[in-house]
């Protein structure tokens, strides 16, 4: 199972062989500023990073799906759902090559896995979490109908904004 397309946009399961659109999009700095620093560093490593930590979701009907444009299939980012163990609900997650940033493909594909956690997976509330400074983020998922709900700490130690939506 995954989202639905939406206007512009096709979200599918990752393969092996998008390791290399994977190592471009964990190496660029808005990666390592908002979500966080990997040892990805070649072809083979973002490899591993897809099937140890991007694929095995796909069994659960959650995961991360690789964000392509409808009329040249490029991936241009990642979108979906993700249980992480310290938090109580699925988290709505997204990364965008920075090129592809302001026009609208985050929200739309974030739109997509709304719906799809709604109707397919008939979950009733999601989760985002945001680095502090990441601006773009918050309002987003105001824009989407996320209400904040103050920070936490992850296991890892890092601060986290957080936003709760209540699916209809």
């Amino acid at each position: 199972m995954q989202p639905a397309p939406s206007t512009r946009l096709s979200l599918r399961e990752a393969t092996a062989e998008d390791a290399g659109f994977m190592l471009r999009l964990l190496t660029e700095p808005s990666w390592s500023r908002f979500i966080r620093s990997h040892d990805v560093d070649s072809e083979s490593a973002a490899r591993t990073y897809l099937q140890d930590r991007i694929i095995p979701g796909y069994g659960t009907g959650l995961g991360f799906w690789v964000v392509e444009l409808q009329k040249t299939a490029t991936p241009i980012g990642i979108c979906g759902l993700i249980k992480r163990d310290y938090l109580v609900q699925p988290d709505l997650g997204f990364a965008l090559l920075e090129q592809y940033w302001g026009q609208g493909y985050a929200r739309e594909a974030s739109e997509a896995v709304i719906s799809y956690a709604r109707k397919d997976l008939g979950l009733t509330e999601l989760i985002a979490i945001s680095s502090p400074d990441n601006t773009s983020s918050h309002g987003l998922l105001e824009r989407l109908g996320f209400q904040h709900e103050g920070e936490s700490i992850s296991p890892e130690g890092q601060i986290s904004v957080n936003y709760r939506l209540v699916l209809n």
